[in-house]
């Protein structure tokens, strides 16, 4: 009775989580970033400042990697009409590969060598876990076309380069994580309403459509409210990592995200996992662990070397 309890009030815990922070956090920075404050010196009313509009060069910067994530997109979306559940896995699962590959092709970036087996041992893992998932008795299986794997190819590399060139935005001009997620988001959204206005012709228009089904069923409203609202929480986190920790941390915790959810629903629920499947995760988590371990002791060695060179001037 108790487990089954705790599954219809696991949901709603999330639900409210997210909103008691959330919410007030939202209400909080409407009032923080609209409201006039007194000055405790001269008793002036002031709030912040508008949000200032970037330079040409960042701009451009901005607009080019919100339509190279925009393209990449409905790459990825069509090439599931011609590809298998298991090349589709392994394609979500390889992600990392080609942020590291378009990084050292686009600007030349390298490694520590503890990073490129953590690529390695990531993605092995994930795509061995995944792939020895069962599969659902109801799924029909297709079979792949060169179509869909070129489709799948080119997703991957224009995902590489928009992971990378983001890498490049963050270094080059300093900017925090919020600039970036407001910026892709406002060309993002430019850029895909531009797309929807000119692909479909004004008889059978999937925006008009798309109104005109909300207009007549205003129920969906609060669906497509807190659909927004889980995704700009959940951008809120990925933009952080990825201005803070860099574009290899954050696809391996997207692509690595899955599996843990699975392993989780193993240990509340008592599912079972094939035996391979347990071999996969431990790959996944020795590579997690050894980079963690081996950037622990770069850092300490760095601020070693940094305080030797203090003490030398000194001297």
């Amino acid at each position: 009775m108790a487990p089954a309890i705790l599954k219809y009030l696991e949901l709603p815990f999330c639900v409210l989580g997210i909103y008691g922070c959330y919410l007030t956090w939202g209400i909080l920075q409407e009032g923080v970033s609209t409201v006039s404050y007194p000055s405790i010196k001269t008793g002036e009313m002031g709030r912040f400042k508008k949000i200032s509009i970037p330079r040409k060069g960042l701009i451009i910067s901005y607009f080019t990697v919100a339509f190279i994530q925009s393209l990449a997109s409905q790459f990825g979306y069509n090439s599931l009409k011609y590809i298998n559940y298991p090349t589709m896995i392994l394609g979500k699962s390889c992600k990392l590969v080609p942020v590291v590959v378009m990084n050292f092709i686009l600007y030349q970036k390298k490694y520590p060598w503890n990073k490129y087996v953590t690529v390695v041992l990531v993605t092995v893992g994930v795509s061995l876990f995944t792939l020895l998932q069962p599969a659902k008795a109801n799924a029909a299986e297709k079979t792949n076309s060169v179509f869909g794997i070129v489709l799948l190819l080119i997703n991957l590399i224009l995902d590489g380069t928009t992971n990378s060139t983001q890498d490049k935005i963050f270094s080059k001009y300093k900017i925090t994580s919020s600039q970036m997620m407001l910026w892709m988001n406002v060309f993002s959204s430019i850029i895909m309403t531009g797309y929807l206005m000119a692909i479909h012709p004004l008889g059978n228009h999937e925006l008009v459509n798309a109104i005109s089904f909300v207009a007549e069923r205003p129920e969906i409203i609060k669906h497509i409210i807190l659909f927004g609202l889980c995704g700009a929480v959940g951008q809120v986190f990925i933009f952080y990592v990825l201005g803070n920790f860099g574009s290899i941390v954050l696809v391996t915790i997207t692509v690595t995200r899955k599996m843990l959810s699975i392993v989780m629903s193993v240990v509340w629920y008592n599912h079972k996992l094939a035996f391979g499947q347990w071999i996969a995760v431990a790959i996944v988590f020795a590579g997690i662990i050894l980079d963690t371990v081996v950037g622990i002791q770069q850092k300490r060695k760095k601020q070693a070397e940094k305080e030797e060179k203090e003490k030398s001037k000194k001297i």
